[in-house]
């Protein structure tokens, strides 16, 4: 058959298969499906509400960003963790975050960075106390400290490393002390990038992203499974 004469995708199911996506994804990220943890499409479409269809497109395209693995004839799985590909992907987070920090404190003028002043530089009262939400702002200071840099491949590949790491990420915001020091930490930082004391701030970055990755080593299945919602639908 001609691509010419090839029969056009259902953009109700293109939609039914980026839902799919997002849903899943979000429970790998959730802990709601846990590393190594088998399924197969049809309990994943009865949990969904959906057909089959849109949920393999969806898992095929997870297959592809290595979140889920296929074995034949016995369904799908989550990915196990790569502990030495999570620890480079951090030696790279903390490469181009240093490098971003001399950039934005040599820039003149300094970029606008309002809206991390508005989230980090706030009084305690202020400050959300929800896990998913200071998780999501967590990725967001480093993500615009990045792209505020003004390269754009470093802000691409960044992006990448931030999504490759972020399932581990989130376990640094399952204990609520963790969102107090986050945020005692990310003040700091950004205090001295503010103020052009880009070696004061690069010492404090590189001290709070490492802080970050020795987590990654004390990563069990019990850890997991603690992680893990009591309302577990995806």
């Amino acid at each position: 058959m001609s691509l010419m004469n090839k029969p056009r995708a259902n953009p109700r199911e293109l939609t039914r298969a980026e839902n799919a996506y997002r849903r899943i994804k979000a429970a790998i990220f959730d802990f709601v499906l846990l590393p190594g943890e088998g399924f197969t499409e049809s309990d994943i479409a009865e949990r969904l509400g959906m057909s089959r269809t849109p949920v393999r497109e969806a898992l095929f395209r997870l297959e592809l960003e290595g979140y889920v693995q296929v074995a034949f004839r016995s369904g799908w799985s989550v990915a196990p963790f790569d502990f030495r590909k999570l620890e480079d992907l951090y030696d790279l987070r903390v490469v181009l975050e240093l490098t971003a920090v001399d950039r934005l404190c040599a820039a003149s003028p300094m970029p606008d960075l309002g809206l991390l002043r508005a989230t980090w530089l706030v009084p305690e009262k202020d400050r959300p106390k929800d896990i998913t939400e200071v998780a999501a702002l967590d990725e967001a200071f480093h993500s615009t400290i990045v792209s505020a840099a003004g390269n754009l491949e470093m802000a691409r590949v960044h992006g990448d490393v931030t999504d490759g790491i972020r399932i581990v990420r989130r376990l640094d915001f399952t204990q609520p002390p963790r969102i107090a020091a986050t945020y005692e930490e990310h003040a700091k930082i950004l205090r001295a990038i503010l103020a052009r004391r880009a070696d004061a701030a690069k010492l404090m970055l590189r001290t709070h992203i490492e802080a970050s990755k020795a987590e990654v080593r004390k990563i069990t299945i019990h850890k997991l499974h603690s992680a893990r919602p009591h309302a577990t639908g995806i």
